[in-house]
Order: structure tokens, then sequence, then C-alpha cells
């Protein structure tokens, strides 16, 4: 049965991962609907988000292998520092700071507090309705080229927002860029190559904590890695699908579903069928 779990739970990493949803919520909610009835936890939630970022390498490999060649040179002089790939390179370090230091001082809270199910449904709908704002009211004028140290703090910021299941990474950063004026696809794109240091090292932490203090005692190393593996594969294949419908639509649809998903999580909270 854990291996059967792991299936569906790899399968929803990976559906939810890159669209501004929250995968964390929906590992949590759909973790105590199966019959093992139980949060999966946070560490299991990092060790799959390897599998999307990874399918996040292999769809952008020829951007970050450029974005790092370039950053590298402008180091030493080999490439001027107005590149627009350098650039980039500085503004991904600049935007992974917050988290890094946000998810160091709250982990206690992120591995417990944050997880409560009252919390996640609570920013499933908060947050919908700013995405909904941010959509409606963002002037889509910016393009990547036009970053800059300030909006790179702040794009950090919106990501870490996502420490807290509910809000979504890729839904904090986007609806940052689209508050700052930036086009759907911009902050979209951006969003990918700024998740990535980020989810790696949480992703590889865990890794090594669950491979010093022992796995959990349901999804143990071998369920694990499958969900792993398969939310690589749908990730890869929804990554591209994001890309092609936000060039041609707005993000209404996932602000009624958030909306919706919270208002459901809060009935079944309300009638017992799942634990906060």
């Amino acid at each position: 049965m854990a291996w059967f779990q792991a299936i569906i739970l790899g399968l929803v990493q990976g559906l939810t991962e890159f669209i501004p949803i929250s995968s964390s919520a929906h590992i949590s909610i759909v973790g105590q609907l199966l019959p093992n009835d139980q949060d999966p936890g946070s560490a299991f939630t990092a060790v799959t988000q390897l599998g999307t970022e990874l399918a996040v390498l292999l769809f952008f490999w020829r951007d970050i292998v450029r974005i790092i060649s370039r950053w590298f040179g402008s180091l030493f002089g080999r490439v001027d520092k107005s590149d627009p790939d350098a650039r980039m390179g500085w503004f991904i370090i600049i935007g992974s700071i917050p988290i890094g230091v946000l998810g160091l001082l709250l982990q206690d809270y992120i591995d417990t507090e944050f997880r409560s199910l009252w919390i996640t449904a609570t920013m499933l709908i908060v947050f919908g309705v700013f995405l909904a704002i941010a959509d409606r009211i963002g002037r889509e004028q910016l393009e990547t080229k036009d970053l800059t140290v300030k909006h790179g703090i702040f794009y950090g910021l919106g990501q870490a927002l996502a420490l807290i299941p509910g809000v979504s990474r890729s839904g904090g950063t986007i609806m940052t860029g689209l508050f700052m004026g930036y086009t759907r696809e911009a902050a979209t794109r951006y969003s990918f190559l700024l998740a990535i240091p980020a989810v790696f090292l949480s992703g590889l932490y865990k890794l090594a904590t669950s491979l010093t203090d022992g796995f959990d005692d349901y999804y143990s190393v071998g369920p694990t890695l499958l969900a792993t593996v398969i939310a690589f594969v749908v990730g890869y294949v929804m990554i591209g699908w994001l890309l092609k419908f936000i060039s041609n639509h707005s993000y209404n649809i996932f602000v009624w579903y958030r909306i919706v998903l919270g208002a459901v999580v809060f009935a079944l909270l309300g009638t017992g069928v799942l634990s906060a």
C-alpha cells in the first residue's frame, strides 16, 4: 500500500509543483485522504521536490549552462558584468537569500505549526485572492532583462512565503512579479529558475537528515524514491504545458481552484474528515 500511495503522491507533486496552487498543500491534504490517513511530512515533500527540480534542470539546461558560464565569466573579467545572463546569475543568488535565511530561522515551525491544515486552507484562499488582484492590475510591461537588485529581493521574499504550505512557491513568486509589472511569461520563467537553489538545498538537507535519522516508517526509502521519479516525469510535462498556457490565459482558473479547495478543506476539517 505504501508503494501505491507513493505513486499517487508522486503524481500530485508533479502536477502541482509548478502551477500556483501549492504542491505542499496538496501533498498534505491528499496524504490524509489516502488509506494511511496521515500527512507524509515536510521531509517526504522536500525530497520529492528534488524530482520536479530535476525536471527544471532538464527542461532549461541550455539556459542554466549559459547563465552559469556567463556568471563565472563575469567574475574573472571574461564577460561584461552587464551581460543579461551574468546578471541573471546574480539575481538568482540574491533572490535565493530570503528563503534560505527564513528557512533556517523558521525550521521548527515549518515542520510543525505551519503544516496545520487550518493555516493551509487559509493561505490557499487568501493568496488566491492576492494572485487574482496581481493578475488584474499588473502592468505586464517588464521582462527578465529588466530585473534589478531591488526586484530580485522582492521576488525572493515572494518565494519565501512558500515556507507556509498553501501559499505556493510559484504562486508567491509569480504574484510578486505581476505586482511589480512583469509579464506572466517573465514572472513564470524566473520562478522556475529561482526555485532551483532553494529546492535543491532544502531537498538535499532533508534527504541527508532522513538518511541519518531514518526515513518515515511508512514512506521508507523505496516509496519515497518512486514518488520522486514520478514527480520528475510528470513535472517535466507540466513545465511545457504551463509555459504555453500562460501565454494565452490568465491565472483565473488557478485562483478559483485555490478558493474552492480552501473552502472544501475548511468543510472537511469542520466535519472531522481531515485532521488539522
